[in-house]
């Protein structure tokens, strides 16, 4: 039924429960697991003010958080035996990331965490869970932390 399962990760515990769902249900159906991070090419915001770190510095360091988040969501996947791809994308709006892998990869299912955010945060923050839900064309399991 599901042959290509996304896994957005961001390092958080929420995204790790995503990650153990998805196992279980890639050994139900005998799918892969692509697990993908977004990350924002340069948030350079040209108002007179640089970021403390330069483009190079920041690219850096936002690969090594990528690669660090992938690595600990890899882990469980590949004790389980399954197969893993890893994904690093860039995206001004990690929603977009996200629907262009959907699309890129012929992804079947996308299982996400939602943080559960409520009140003025919700509002304020808004939900990247939310955003992808209005955008996608392909089932997606929201799991909560």
């Amino acid at each position: 039924m599901f042959q290509n399962i996304l896994v957005p990760v961001d390092g958080s515990p929420t995204g790790l429960v995503a990650v153990e769902k998805a196992i279980g249900l890639a050994k139900a159906f005998g799918s892969a697991i692509t697990l993908a991070h977004v990350i924002d090419p340069y948030p350079y915001i040209g108002v007179g003010a640089d970021y403390a770190l330069g483009q190079n510095e920041y690219m850096a360091a936002a690969t090594s958080g990528a690669n660090l988040a992938l690595s600990s969501a890899e882990a469980p996947v590949l004790a389980a035996g399954l197969p893993c791809q890893r994904r690093v994308v860039d995206g001004h709006v990690v929603e977009d990331g996200i629907l262009s892998m959907v699309a890129d990869l012929h992804i079947d299912l996308v299982v996400m965490g939602s943080h559960g955010r409520h009140g003025i945060e919700k509002l304020l923050l808004g939900s990247v869970t939310q955003r992808v839900l209005s955008h996608i064309n392909v089932p997606v399991l929201v799991v909560r932390g």
